[in-house]
């Protein structure tokens, strides 16, 4: 289960949205949609996170390019939205690199299926490109109260409603949830 809300900041404070995702295929979009929360092109914060799994700031501030800040990309590259936010230069991937098997370098060996012995040290491998660990700016949050420190210590569980509590904007995010 996801829950993805808006926080845009006003002049008379923060005013929260529910959000559908569904129709976000990549995080240009996702800032687009944050944008036109902001008609001021003040700060807008997309919150996103999975029950429990993990969380995910996005940050956008007028036409700048997003801020991205992901708890555990591990969990996050097992789900669509996040997918959608762990861009390969967060995980520190040359652009449009391909992390699946190159075809042409299989060795069909008459192995059961076309496995080689190979295989299961190229998939721990793959796994391991996507750390079980926060990823992206961690110092998002800075200039609205939350550091680097309290931003990693946020279990996922709780941590919209604790990001908001920091901002002022418990109240307006409730009312969405």
């Amino acid at each position: 289960m996801y829950f993805a809300a808006l926080l845009a900041r006003t002049e008379d404070g923060w005013e929260a949205s529910d959000t559908e995702l569904d129709d976000v295929e990549t995080l240009s979009d996702l800032a687009d949609l944050a944008r036109e929360a902001s008609p001021d092109e003040d700060t807008v914060l997309v919150l996103i996170e999975q029950e429990d799994a993990w969380f995910g700031v996005v940050r956008v501030d007028g036409e700048d390019d997003p801020r991205i800040y992901v708890s555990d990309a591990a969990a996050a590259a097992r789900s669509a939205y996040g997918e959608l936010l762990l861009t390969d230069e967060l995980l520190g991937r040359e652009p449009g690199a391909d992390d699946g098997p190159d075809l042409d370098a299989l060795n069909l060996d008459g192995t059961e299926e076309g496995e080689s012995e190979d295989d299961d040290e190229e998939e721990g491998a793959a796994a391991d490109a996507v750390p079980h660990s926060p990823v992206g700016d961690r110092e998002i949050l800075d200039d609205l109260g939350i550091g680097e420190k309290e931003l990693r210590a946020l279990d996922a569980d709780d941590a919209l409603s604790s990001i908001a509590e920091a901002l002022g904007a418990s109240e307006v995010l409730e009312t969405v949830r």
